[in-house]
């Protein structure tokens, strides 16, 4: 029977001949081991039939991932039906029913066996899985890749994934499995892939493709703890991912000063608060807003200073002796200029941190005066 089944597997599968010959020879050795191990129990029906996972004990683990749980069931059906027109035929006619009953239980636990060695299989894989996550996501917060982030990143296949954005916030309570799993299954049916690391109580997701961070952050939201959820810019890979992810991080730790901010925001949207809590990366990107758009002594720079220190138009409008419309219309411009409304608090106080910073920088540049030589 086992040389029949094997036959029948040969010609029927097509994908079998493309296996390596060690591997034919181990789904042989499987079959015979099953055969016999069938017709050991139907002679001595006392014994348990659970026992007929142990044909695949033998087994090499690497054979579950070079052969398809689909394709296990394939021969699993074939050697069956080898077994059912085979086996009836070496027993008396008054038994042959029995056995065709036999071959049908026996196949049940067979059947048992293979799905129990595949689950071990991929309960082991998604460990290794989570694991090299956590290894890929730590990496990136660091900004210290090693030699093995690339081998890493294409075992986890996102060589090929293109834009890119790090997404922070509180981790739920719970489990890292019953924390993380939501989220990936939420990822996967927005079509996103997604690398994720519970670090404490903070959650980290890397998330792509992404056409715009906020959207893909907004999909995901809802599986992040309460608090504020930060999404970093948009990178082009993941190799680049660690700016996005510093970006993400310090906006995390600087929301709790801007709670009028909706969840999620940009990293981009704390660049005030970022500023307030020593982030010398958001004063230079500050400065740089007001930079050369605001200097003093320009039309805008003037409509800027002197509006955030009376707080109205009308007030702006007699100190540089304009009408109030052509304050208004500075105030536009300012906003063209720099995407910053100064009629919104929350902005108002962004642009006057930029002023302050970029007046910083234009006195730190200044040459100074021949008397102070020296002092």
């Amino acid at each position: 029977m086992a040389t029949h089944a094997s036959a029948r597997v040969e010609s029927r599968h097509a994908w079998f001949s493309d296996l390596a010959a060690d591997d034919r020879s181990w789904i042989g050795v499987i079959a015979q081991d099953g055969i016999r191990s069938f017709l050991g129990w139907l002679r001595d029906p006392s014994v348990d039939d659970s026992h007929a996972i142990d044909i695949f004990a033998n087994a090499p683990r690497e054979l579950a991932r070079r052969i398809t749980l689909e394709q296990t069931l394939d021969l699993l059906r074939t050697v069956i039906e080898v077994v059912e027109e085979e086996a009836p035929q070496h027993a008396r006619a008054e038994e042959r029913a029995t056995v065709r009953e036999a071959v049908l239980r026996y196949a049940r636990e067979v059947a048992f066996g293979a799905a129990h060695v595949y689950a071990r299989a991929a309960e082991s894989r998604g460990a290794w899985d989570a694991r090299l996550e956590s290894l890929v996501v730590d990496a990136v917060v660091r900004g210290e890749p090693d030699e093995s982030l690339g081998s890493r990143v294409n075992a986890l296949g996102w060589a090929e994934v293109r834009g890119v954005t790090v997404v922070v916030g509180s981790s739920p309570a719970g489990g890292e499995s019953s924390v993380v799993d939501p989220l990936r299954r939420a990822a996967r049916h927005a079509g996103l892939e997604v690398l994720v690391s519970v670090e404490g109580r903070r959650m980290i997701a890397i998330i792509g493709p992404v056409t715009d961070p906020i959207e893909a952050a907004t999909t995901l939201a809802d599986h992040f703890g309460p608090g504020p959820v930060v999404c970093g810019p948009k990178v082009p890979h993941l190799y680049a991912a660690g700016r996005s992810a510093r970006d993400a991080i310090r906006g995390y730790e600087a929301a709790p000063a801007a709670p009028q901010l909706p969840r999620p925001t940009r990293s981009d949207d704390l660049l005030a608060a970022r500023a307030v809590a020593g982030d010398d990366k958001a004063r230079r990107a500050l400065a740089s807003i007001a930079t050369g758009t605001l200097d003093v002594g320009s039309p805008l720079g003037d409509t800027a200073r002197t509006y955030l220190r009376t707080g109205s138009l009308e007030g702006t409008a007699r100190e540089l002796f304009v009408h109030a419309n052509t304050v208004r219309y500075r105030l536009g411009r300012i906003l063209d200029a720099t995407d910053l409304d100064l009629t919104d608090t929350h902005d108002a106080f962004a642009l006057r941190l930029a002023i302050m910073f970029a007046d910083l920088e234009a006195g730190r540049r200044a040459p100074r005066p021949r008397g102070d030589v020296g002092l």
